[in-house]
Order: C-alpha cells, then sequence, then structure tokens
C-alpha cells in the first residue's frame, strides 16, 4: 500500500474558535456559525465542502493536462445541506457546481476526462463513504456539459 501522512495543528482560541496551522502554509481560522459560534472563521462543515470543490477542480485538471488540455480559469460554487441524522446533525449532500474557463468545444479530450476524474479525486471518493456528492459541470457557455452522483468505483 502507498500510504502517506500529513500533519496539522489546531489550538483553540476561544469558544468554537480554533486556529489551525498547516506549517508553512500559514493558519486560517475556523468557528461555528452564530448563536453557537462567533463565525469569525469557516465552519468545518464548511472547509469540508471547499475541500471536496477544490479537490474534484484539480482532479479535472490532471485528467486533462494528461491529454495537454487545459480548462482554462475555472470557477465554482458549492452548497452544502446539512440535516438531522437520528438526533445529529450531519451534512448529508454536497453539489459542486464547476465551470469551465473554456468552450467545450475547445478541450477534444474532453469526454474521456469527464469519465475518470472523479476517482482521481482523494477527498471526493473517501467523504462519498457518509456524503452525497453531486457534480455538475458546465463549460464558458453555461452549457451543462456533466452531472453526477453517488459514483463510486
Amino acid at each position: 500500500m502507498d500510504e502517506k501522512q500529513f500533519t496539522l495543528k489546531l489550538k483553540r482560541i476561544e469558544r468554537y474558535l480554533f486556529q489551525l496551522d498547516f506549517g508553512e502554509f500559514g493558519n486560517i481560522l475556523a468557528d461555528e456559525p452564530e448563536p453557537m459560534g462567533g463565525g469569525e472563521g469557516p465552519s468545518p462543515s464548511a472547509m469540508l465542502a471547499a475541500s471536496v470543490a477544490n479537490c474534484l477542480s484539480a482532479s479535472l485538471i490532471y485528467a486533462l493536462s494528461r491529454k495537454k488540455e487545459d480548462p482554462g480559469e475555472m470557477t465554482a460554487q458549492i452548497t452544502g445541506t446539512t440535516g438531522r441524522v437520528g438526533k445529529y446533525l450531519r451534512i448529508t449532500k454536497v453539489k459542486v457546481e464547476l465551470q469551465l474557463g473554456v468552450a467545450k468545444a475547445d478541450l477534444s479530450s474532453l469526454e474521456d476526462s469527464l469519465k475518470v476524474f472523479e476517482n482521481y479525486c482523494t477527498v471526493t471518493q473517501s467523504v462519498r463513504a457518509g456524503v452525497e456528492v453531486e457534480v455538475e459541470i458546465s463549460d464558458n457557455t453555461g452549457t451543462v456539459i456533466h452531472r453526477s452522483a453517488d459514483q463510486t468505483e
């Protein structure tokens, strides 16, 4: 098995406000939203959703780069949904809407890349074990070119 480890440090500042130390990459603050926390940083739920979107974006870029193609400037909108599972609050769904910076027609290997890119995404495939993940990709014209949900292999 090809195991690698990563280490972060977390320090409580007050109430639900924490400092996350990413070493050479600096620190960020994380906090729960009001009324529980002070909303002084992204919530852990928002960071999980952002991680899914970031990983999916990087995985699509990787899949396309293997064919020497570039999707241009990509943007994303991420929507997280929370709800009760039993008596506890859980993230029940993460929807990621990616938009490419170029038209579908400009990427000759796009169809092949769309078939495999989600499998490259470590975060999404790990999260999908417990959270529904929906992915939608559109090109720079706004045309939806890909949709998937709970795709695991």
